[in-house]
Parts: C-alpha cells; sequence; structure tokens
C-alpha cells in the first residue's frame, strides 16, 4: 500500500512538472541575461515583451478589475476585486525584474494574487529601468508612487508595501528613505524572495547555485551592474540588508529552499530581529524563486499564509 501511494505522487509530481514546463522556460528566457554586455536593447526589449505577455496570460484576472492610469508620465494600474473592497487600505506592490525588466503586464500576476487573497485594492507602478535609467531612478518612483497614495487621503497606516525580488529590494529601499526622512512608515512589508545583498556575499550564492530553476549569478552580476553603475554594493540604497532597520513595520518573507537569494531572505530576518522589528520568515521546500507566480498549489497556499499574517497585522 505504502510503494502504491508513493507511485502515485510521483506521477503527480510529474504531471505538475509537465504543467508548469511552459512557464518555467518563459521565466527562465526573462532571466536569460548573462554578462553586462548582453543588455543590448533588442535583447532587453524581448524579456520586456516576454513578461508583459506573461502577465496577461497567467496572471488570474476573474473577478478583478483592472484600471490603468497615467501618473505624471509613469504607468500605474489599479486591481480591485469587483466583489467589493475596503476604500481606505492599499497595497502598493513593487514587481521584481533585476531593475532591468518587469513592467505592468508583468505585475498582473502577483497583483491579482493578492488583491484576489486579501480583498484588498492594489495599485502597481512602472518604474524606470536600467541600464537606460539606473539607480536612482526606480526609487525616485517609488517615492512618487508613495506620495500619489498619501495625495489620495491614505494615512501610511494604511498601505502595504509588496514586493517581489527586485520589488522587494525597492520596497525596502522606499521604506528606509522614508524613515530616513522622519515620515510615516507603511502598515506592513510583504516581501517574496527579495533581493536584499547586491555584494552576492551569502552562502547561498554558491550552495544554491545549481538548484536554482531560474537564476544564475551572471544575471545577478549582470543586473546589478547595468542598475549600481559602479556604486559601493553596500550602500543602503542599493543593499538593504545593511541599511539600519530599527523601526521598521512587521514584516513577511517568503522564499524557496532551491534559490540564489535563500541567503539573502535569512539574514534580512536576523537582522529585522536584531532591530526588534517583528518578521516571520517562510521557508518553502522544494520551491524557486518567487514562486508565488506559478498556477500550482503550493503558491496558493503561499498566498494565503500572507492574508493570514495581514489579518493577523492589522
Amino acid at each position: 500500500m505504502e510503494h502504491h501511494s508513493k507511485r502515485q505522487q510521483l506521477a503527480r509530481q510529474r504531471v505538475e512538472k509537465q504543467r508548469l514546463a511552459p512557464f518555467m522556460r518563459a521565466l527562465r528566457a526573462i532571466h536569460s541575461v548573462t554578462t553586462p554586455e548582453a543588455m543590448d536593447p533588442e535583447d532587453l526589449e524581448k524579456q520586456r515583451k516576454g513578461q508583459e505577455l506573461l502577465g496577461r496570460l497567467v496572471a488570474p484576472m476573474s473577478g478583478m478589475m483592472w484600471e490603468p492610469f497615467d501618473l505624471e508620465g509613469m504607468n500605474c494600474a489599479w486591481i480591485r476585486p469587483q466583489r467589493g473592497y475596503d476604500r481606505r487600505k492599499a497595497i502598493l506592490y513593487c514587481h521584481g525584474g533585476g531593475y532591468t525588466s518587469g513592467n505592468l503586464g508583468y505585475s498582473r500576476i502577483l497583483g491579482s494574487k493578492l488583491a484576489q487573497v486579501t480583498g484588498s485594492q492594489v495599485m502597481s507602478f512602472e518604474y524606470r529601468l536600467a541600464p537606460e535609467d539606473p539607480y536612482p531612478a526606480a526609487v525616485e518612483d517609488a517615492v512618487k508612487a508613495w506620495d500619489y497614495l498619501m495625495y489620495l487621503g491614505y494615512g501610511a497606516r494604511d498601505v502595504i508595501v509588496a514586493g517581489d525580488s527586485a520589488g522587494g529590494n525597492l520596497a525596502l529601499v522606499l521604506t528606509h528613505r522614508l524613515r530616513e526622512s522622519n515620515r510615516r512608515l507603511p502598515r506592513a512589508l510583504l516581501l517574496f524572495s527579495p533581493w536584499t545583498d547586491m555584494t552576492a556575499s551569502g552562502k547561498s550564492y554558491q550552495e544554491r547555485e545549481d538548484m536554482d530553476p531560474l537564476l544564475t549569478l551572471n544575471y545577478i552580476h549582470a543586473t546589478r551592474d547595468a542598475y549600481a553603475r559602479g556604486r559601493d554594493f553596500t550602500d543602503p540604497d542599493l543593499s538593504p540588508l545593511y541599511a539600519d532597520l530599527s523601526g521598521f513595520p512587521p514584516t513577511l518573507i517568503q522564499v524557496g529552499t532551491n534559490e540564489l537569494l535563500l541567503s539573502d531572505s535569512v539574514r534580512l530576518r536576523n537582522r529585522l530581529l536584531k532591530a526588534n522589528v517583528p518578521c516571520r520568515l517562510e521557508v518553502w521546500d522544494k520551491m524557486w524563486h518567487v514562486f508565488q507566480t506559478f498556477p500550482m498549489k503550493k503558491a496558493n497556499e503561499a498566498m494565503e499564509h500572507v492574508a493570514k499574517f495581514i489579518m493577523e497585522t492589522l
């Protein structure tokens, strides 16, 4: 009986792997940059178009309203549940893409999932990308998006900031910028496989290199060089792991065991706890970089954990 059950489990895993294969290939293509020199306009345009298409194909938009708008030349969008939502609260979502790709289309995937499981309205924004617009362009755009929510009348405690990968980096840098300016901080942070250390000094950058199905060290080096342009990688605006994190809001971090950036999440959790910041780290077994974007059971479970964290925090 036990042997039969194990065979069934392996068969289900094979079916799941086959079903996810096209999605995995598409994401590999998006992360295909190998050297800074490879970041020519044609390659980047292919990656960015691939992300746009991917978002339109796989985002769970059933029951959602998609409302794009222009914010002083920056493309933005609201994702709102059709069944109703709390108009007094919002989630500001920062998309990933290594600071060199990512757009509103791609942000539909996690943005719609966040709106779906939380019943909240989500605002995403298309910040400027490197190498055309390196640091600090993305940070300036994140501050502009935050200021827009404040202009609309939301209080800082009415807004949760979320981000995946480079977007997780941006969410942390935005929070640090607000704190350094003596401004009120978001109610909470939701970070999915955040990129927190551009020095790539964590153990997982070597230990997980052969296990990560999406990211490579070459990709990390290429995107950080395009974005940082020779700046010190330990600058808190580039690597928030090295920032003073005292006073930061409650934080949920989700990461997979099979990814290069695992150390970035573990070390961030340690730094936050040392700064007396409430932090919950979830390490998902056998999962990869931003697995929450995939149409599968574990991704749905992870998003349910997000909803639970928000309910407990609020």
